[in-house]
């Protein structure tokens, strides 16, 4: 029986919460685990499903994972075989294309299922394909499955004639850029990628693989230069803490008008999202260097928030915005260009009472502020799940979100760190 959250709204939140390691970090350095057969430390690991799930890819295909305390491991990829990929757990989880670029880095081929993931709206997976076909690899799909081989292994005939050393991206995409990091930081020879994603993910995972010997500088707007090194070698490297994380319990103090002190914040990676919260009237202070408190903000007003690659407002960010925009005055333009279906969780807040106006698949205008109510409604994904746990803390009665496994996805033990700063909110079967 899937569990569910029952919230029982109208509690004002106060304390400490800390933010934990980064998921999305957590999955292209697990990964790079696999360019050496060296020992690799990774410490500061989030304790999510998502991430337990890519540990167990590694496993079954191999690799050899000791635990050194609750969050830190060292793993070991000395005898990764791509044929005991999990394609289950693959078909489910869409953090396990980042697998592709490293095992390109120890295999002429392998076949892997499709990644699967949220409802969120299409993924293509086109990106990736045409990067890899630029650096000479061939891939084939048949049925739900995709055949990778490069090209001077694969017996097909090249179907261009790229230049291997230049890879230019179709589009701004954290994952294909992390995929040909990964795949280049293993090859002897330079490789210029461009229309690179930088994410914070992104450059995470390039000081990963400075750490593990390649040679990787930023050369111009989204540009890397990669100098790869067929032999890589081992890496002791902390996680970053989660700017979405952390975000989110900014966004839902600020909603709940709660005076929280979060803690463990890179703010480095929230630069834009902070000169909106001051720009909406959000109260902050910053009494550490990676501390920020939320204090009572009854003036906030917000016009418009819209996502963007980054430096941009993070797109995991926006559903957090909207719950925000029920609670304060006026009409808030909603604006996701990425995903069309990133905004249904707004289908829920308006059965909670929201007044929410949908203009097509990417914008909603969210007039404010209402009363929201509590009723039972389905955790849609990950950010969307995370949304509507916001929306229950405000509202009045009782409020139960089902699937409470989309937001362990993502948040580790919610209920329990909710439950310290004075939610009502218990996880049920």
């Amino acid at each position: 029986m899937q569990e569910k959250f029952v919230i029982n709204g109208g509690n004002k939140l106060m304390g400490e919460i800390e933010v934990m390691g980064s998921k999305n970090t957590a999955f292209p350095v697990l990964v790079a685990s696999m360019l050496t057969k060296e020992p690799c430390i990774i410490g500061n690991i989030p304790l999510v499903e998502d991430v337990f799930k890519m540990i167990g890819i590694l496993e079954k295909m191999g690799a050899t994972v000791k635990w050194l305390s609750i969050n830190k491991i060292k793993i070991t990829c000395e005898n990764i075989d791509p044929k005991k990929l999990s394609n289950e757990i693959v078909s489910n989880f869409r953090g396990s294309v980042l697998l592709w670029g490293a095992l390109l880095a120890r295999f002429d081929n392998f076949k892997t299922a499709t990644p699967g993931g949220c409802i969120i709206g299409a993924r293509p997976l086109d990106t990736h394909f045409d990067a890899f076909l630029q650096m000479g690899v061939n891939v084939k799909q048949s049925g739900k499955f995709y055949q990778f081989a490069k090209e001077q292994n694969s017996g097909l005939p090249r179907r261009s004639a790229p230049r291997n050393d230049e890879v230019i991206l179709d589009e701004f995409s954290v994952t294909a850029t992390e995929n040909v990091l990964l795949f280049a930081a293993s090859q002897n020879k330079k490789t210029t990628l461009k229309i690179a994603d930088q994410d914070y993910q992104v450059q995470e995972v390039a000081k990963v693989l400075k750490k593990m010997g390649a040679k990787i500088k930023f050369s111009g707007p989204h540009i890397f230069e990669v100098i790869g090194k067929e032999k890589l070698k081992g890496f002791n490297y902390n996680i970053v803490s989660d700017p979405i994380e952390a975000g989110t319990f900014i966004l839902m103090a600020l909603a709940i008008k709660g005076e929280v002190l979060i803690k463990n914040v890179d703010a480095e990676h929230l630069t834009l999202f902070f000169k909106k919260l001051k720009n909406i009237g959000a109260n902050l202070e910053f009494p550490g260097e990676r501390s920020v408190k939320v204090l009572y903000s009854p003036k906030i007003v917000i016009d418009k928030i819209q996502s963007m690659p980054h430096p941009g407002i993070s797109t995991d960010l926006l559903p957090l915005f909207g719950v925000l925009a029920t609670q304060t005055k006026g009409g808030t333009l909603i604006h996701d260009p990425l995903y069309e279906g990133r905004l249904k969780y707004l289908e829920e807040l308006n059965k909670m009472g929201a007044d929410i106006i949908f203009c097509d698949p990417h914008r909603a205008i969210i007039n404010g502020p209402t009363h929201l109510q509590g009723i039972e409604v389905p955790s849609l994904d990950l950010r969307a799940g995370a949304a509507l746990i916001i929306a229950g803390l405000v509202a009045q009665g009782t409020t139960v979100i089902n699937n409470a496994y989309q937001v362990d996805r993502g948040y580790e033990k919610i209920e329990e760190r909710l439950q310290k700063i004075g939610a009502d909110i218990k996880r049920v079967k």
